[in-house]
This record gives structure tokens, C-alpha cells and sequence, in this order.
């Protein structure tokens, strides 16, 4: 079976086959061709009624011409302003958002996240992501509301009173504490069931081992979380005994 991509001459045999009242199918097996190849090429290039092998060949040829068509290339596009390898950096901003949408977050929230961590200001503007993304503004604000709920951006205005987004060490800490605390309402959920279903049944039971396990964890995270923030990030205390 014949690879590649139609030529002219095939392309008049379909042209032929159409008028005919060839099935697919038929076309196919004469041009010792994929059924599915006939029907693309049919369909993208004005349908059984309107098809024509000189126009379609022409499309064709565009097409191609226009995915050969080489990439820019030159030391510009190799570095970036700071000095790293922006090849590099892309691939390592796109490895981190996939590992932030495998953690749970939403593509275009996580891409926003990845920005922020990984420009050194740690810092940027709705127009700034923007930029950067190649998406729009709307799209930003909604990504920054849903990060700010979950506690994982900051907000403030910087001197034009421009909104500014920000990560820093401190919103991993609130924002494990806050899942912490939604461990905890789940756990309070889960004992109130065990009153209405009955201590000793089967399904009070199973609450309370979700309420058990839960607690559990939950009081582990918090102080492993206050820890991490006591020895990580406080401030050594400058001041010396006289």
C-alpha cells in the first residue's frame, strides 16, 4: 500500500470516483489507499459536491510550504536577558506545570503558579502574565481569584497602583494549614454521622475510621507544618546578651 501523501494524479482518479458516484470505500481500493485518507481528503477540500483535484493539489502544496517554513533561529533566541538557556528554562516551566496539574490544579492556574515561581522577582502584574502567557486578561483574573482562594498567591498594589501577584514561603504554610483545617471539618462531619447512623452499625463504623484517620493526619500536618516554618523561615535573632 502505497505512503506518502496524494499525488495530482490521484487526486484527479478521486475527482473521477466522485463524479462517478464512487463510495469512499471503492476509491480507496482502486488508488490501493486508506478509506480514511480518501474521506480526509475529500472533506477538507469542499466535500463530495464541491471537490476539485487542481484545487485541492494546491492546498496541499501550501500547506506544506507553510509547515517547512523554518523556525527563526540565532543567539537571541537561544539565551534569554538573564543569562539561561531559554530552552531550558521552557522545558523545565513546562515539566513544573504538569506537576502541579497532576497535584490537582487546572492547567491555566497552574501555568500562572509556574510563572511566579520561576521569575526572580517573584512578583508580577496582570499585564506581565499576560505577556507571558499569550492569553487573556480575563483568563488571568480568573486563574489569580482561584490561586487566592486556595491561598497560594498574595495581592498588592505597588506604587501605580498596579495589582501585583506574589509567592513567597510563607503561603505554603497557610496553605497547608488550610487544608488542614478542611481535614477537620470533614472529620467533625463525619462523627456528627456517626450519631445518626447509629453507633455500632457498620456505616457508623466507617465514619469513625474516616474521622480517626483524618484527625490523625490532620494534627500531624499542622505541627510538621509549624515546625518546617520555625526552623525554615524565622528570622535568626540578631540581638546578643550583654
Amino acid at each position: 500500500m502505497p505512503g506518502g501523501r496524494l499525488t495530482g494524479q490521484e487526486r484527479q482518479q478521486i475527482a473521477l470516483g466522485l463524479a462517478d458516484g464512487l463510495a469512499y470505500a471503492e476509491i480507496a481500493r482502486r488508488l490501493d489507499r486508506p478509506t480514511s485518507t480518501i474521506t480526509r481528503e475529500v472533506m477538507r477540500n469542499g466535500g463530495p459536491t464541491a471537490y476539485r483535484a487542481d484545487l485541492a493539489h494546491r492546498a496541499t502544496e501550501h500547506r506544506a510550504h507553510r509547515r517547512k517554513k523554518p523556525a527563526p533561529r540565532g543567539p537571541q533566541t537561544a539565551t534569554r536577558p538573564d543569562g539561561r538557556d531559554a530552552g531550558a528554562v521552557r522545558a523545565y516551566e513546562e515539566t513544573l506545570t504538569t506537576v502541579f496539574m497532576q497535584s490537582g490544579l487546572p492547567k491555566m492556574m497552574s501555568r500562572v503558579l509556574v510563572c511566579l515561581y520561576t521569575t526572580d522577582t517573584g512578583s508580577l502584574t496582570s499585564a506581565d502574565l499576560v505577556q507571558r502567557l499569550q492569553v487573556s486578561p480575563a483568563s488571568i483574573s480568573k486563574a489569580i481569584a482561584f490561586l487566592d482562594s486556595q491561598g497560594l498567591v498574595r495581592r498588592e498594589r505597588d506604587e501605580r497602583r498596579r495589582e501585583r501577584y506574589f509567592v513567597d514561603d510563607g503561603l505554603w504554610y497557610e496553605a497547608t494549614i488550610a487544608s488542614a483545617r478542611a481535614n477537620d471539618r470533614l472529620v467533625e462531619t463525619a462523627r456528627q454521622g456517626v450519631g445518626v447512623l447509629g453507633p455500632g452499625t457498620p456505616a457508623a463504623a466507617r465514619l469513625e475510621n474516616i474521622a480517626r484517620f483524618l484527625d490523625f493526619v490532620s494534627e500531624g500536618i499542622t505541627r510538621a507544618a509549624e515546625q518546617a516554618r520555625e526552623v525554615l523561615y524565622t528570622a535568626p535573632d540578631d540581638t546578643t546578651a550583654e
